[in-house]
């Protein structure tokens, strides 16, 4: 039995021994070979996994910046808005307060100076002036000029033609008192004293350039009786020319006419004094 054990073993050491080496070589190649195409499967799958998994990533990163990079429509809108006021020299429109409120405050201060100016008039204990509305209108007034120096050729017309008082139209515009009132003549008719055609008179204090806002009524009625009186103004007592009533559109076609004419040569204004 030893013996038989023996050469067993033998035979298969024998065998193991003649087993071509090439072989064993190759199985282990193979095994290698077979890992390798393992770890390098896997390592596909992982990078193809990464890039999957990557590609969303990378579209919203890009759209993120996309995002920032475009304005929104409000910053288009202000954009524009701002090349608009480039192009048109930087000029922009400031509507922060709209025209009613501001017409509607021009008339309050209006009305309330020329009611101001009603009570004053009236408390007048010389009976200089009196004023009507116009038509129950505060800003058209009917004024009467009740007296002129006594000693003038004008009031001694007056006189003669049995003429209680020289009447005249004062309309108020919207932004008054900072502007004048346009004034003219309705009766009689006169002639010289600074009267033109139409009834327009010559002063300067009526116009933009000489009015002041601390000017009154009163105060503009006294000048003009003294320019009566300076310029020589007498009632016209021409046949048919005497009848002739003044209009408004020629008084103001004139008057505009000799604010261009003052304008260019100098105004000249008598003092209150004179009269």
């Amino acid at each position: 039995m030893a013996t038989l054990l023996r050469k067993i073993g033998l035979i298969r050491l024998h065998d193991r021994d003649t087993e071509d080496p090439k072989h064993h070589q190759g199985s282990l190649k193979g095994t290698k070979g077979n890992q390798k195409n393992n770890n390098t499967k896997h390592c596909n799958t992982s990078n193809s996994e990464s890039n999957i998994l990557s590609t969303p990533e990378i579209k919203t990163k890009k759209s993120e910046q996309s995002s920032k990079d475009k304005p929104s429509g409000k910053d288009k809108q202000g954009k524009d808005i701002k090349e608009k006021q480039q192009v048109g020299g930087g000029k922009a429109t400031s509507t922060s307060l709209p025209l009613a409120p501001h017409r509607q405050h021009c008339t309050q201060v209006r009305t309330r100076r020329l009611m101001k100016e009603l009570q004053e008039i009236r408390r007048l204990g010389d009976n200089f002036i009196t004023v009507e509305l116009a038509d129950d209108n505060l800003f058209d007034w009917n004024v009467k000029l009740h007296q002129v120096d006594k000693d003038s050729a004008l009031w001694q017309d007056m006189k003669e033609t049995n003429t209680e008082y020289i009447l005249l139209n004062v309309s108020f515009p919207d932004n008054f008192p900072f502007s004048p009132p346009f004034m003219r003549v309705l009766s009689p008719r006169l002639e010289n004293g600074y009267v033109l055609d139409g009834g327009a008179i010559c002063m300067e204090l009526l116009t933009p350039r000489g009015w002041s806002s601390a000017y009154t009524v009163e105060a503009v009625m006294r000048q003009f009786a003294a320019s009566l009186v300076k310029g020589q103004g007498r009632i016209c007592r021409k046949a048919g020319k005497s009848k002739k009533a003044f209009s408004r559109k020629e008084a103001e076609a004139t008057f505009k006419s000799l604010v261009k004419t003052h304008e260019k040569y100098g105004w000249v204004s008598p003092p209150v004094s004179d009269g």
